[in-house]
């Protein structure tokens, strides 16, 4: 295997499958799949997922919510997802902890630093939701802050394209793809990968990123074996 620790980012619409909201068991099943077959490599896992599926505070700001008591919303729902991928994951006989930003005692752990670290030596798979713990920052954010707090050899961002492009694939039939970029191509050419924080913050603790599309099966196991798989974003 490529890398030895990998910090995997889905997004929550991630889980929803087909589904126009909420949870699709099936895809959380492939998913759970996919990374037990990296795992029994000996490929040590942490997870971010975001909360788009269930809520999300900037669109509850928008409609007039207070986007602090928003932000709030979506970190929890952030722990549902948490809590249903370890299920998942459990099912598929993988060992999981789950750890959160916010306290939940009686669901998950507090997110400990020396915790996560253990439970990865151990060969466990740690999920961390709940965010940042703070309003105002995404869970792309979270990947990135997580990953160098753990320090993982790479941010693996699950999507359902196969890349990063010039434009919208989905909506432009002309958009190129690319195989690798540098960081400062990326903000040069105004290119949507994470948000700025983010982004800045990867790229100023050197920490790689590959997009790639999580839904094809095998893909993630030939991303962890080092496959040119979707796009490499990196110094």
């Amino acid at each position: 295997m490529k890398y030895k620790r990998i910090l995997l980012k889905l997004s929550g619409e991630a889980l929803m499958g087909d589904r126009q909201y909420g949870i699709d068991p099936m895809r959380l099943a492939e998913y759970a799949q996919d990374i037990k077959e990296i795992t029994d490599l000996g490929v040590e896992v942490a997870i971010v997922i975001g909360g788009g599926n269930i809520f999300r505070g900037v669109a509850g700001a928008m409609n007039g919510m207070d986007r602090v008591q928003g932000d709030h919303m979506g970190m929890l729902a952030t722990v549902i997802n948490g809590l249903a991928l370890q299920n998942a994951l459990e099912d598929a006989d993988v060992k999981t902890r789950l750890q959160t930003a916010i306290k939940i005692n009686e669901v998950a752990e507090p997110f400990i630093r020396r915790k996560a670290l253990s439970h990865l030596s151990k060969g466990r798979v740690v999920i961390f939701g709940g965010g940042t713990g703070n309003p105002y920052f995404t869970t792309d954010s979270a990947a990135v802050l997580r990953a160098i707090e753990i320090g993982a050899d790479v941010i693996l961002k699950g999507t359902r394209v196969d890349g990063i492009y010039t434009a919208d694939p989905e909506k432009d039939s002309s958009a190129m793809k690319f195989d690798y970029i540098t960081f400062d191509d990326v903000l040069s050419k105004g290119l949507k990968v994470m948000d700025t924080t983010a982004f800045t913050l990867s790229q100023e603790n050197k920490l790689p990123i590959i997009v790639f599309d999580m839904n094809k099966k095998g893909n993630l196991l030939k991303v962890v074996s080092g496959e040119p798989i979707g796009t490499e974003v990196n110094l």
